[in-house]
């Protein structure tokens, strides 16, 4: 077992819908995760890391949440830190 770092290694396939897959594709490419999305098949991403995890949630967040739950995500986070 590595202690240094957590090594993952886990290939998923994300449900997203359709409409937005190829913009969250493009997102986390810009971020270095690797992944496909190739015709009529789901979007596949690639993990390595707890932080290419939490990045892919991340960007997942964006494209499913609604907008109202997006604006109490940040005011809860901006409270809590201040």
């Amino acid at each position: 077992m590595n202690s240094s770092g957590s090594q993952i290694d886990q290939k998923y396939v994300v449900k997203v819908n359709w409409a937005d897959r190829w913009q969250v594709y493009q997102r986390l490419k810009e971020l270095d995760i690797p992944c496909s999305c190739e015709i009529n098949q789901p979007l596949q991403v690639e993990t390595a890391h707890p932080l290419a995890i939490v990045q892919v949630w991340c960007v997942l967040r964006r494209f499913t949440d609604c907008r109202q739950e997006m604006i109490r995500f940040l005011e809860n986070s901006w409270h809590s830190r201040y």
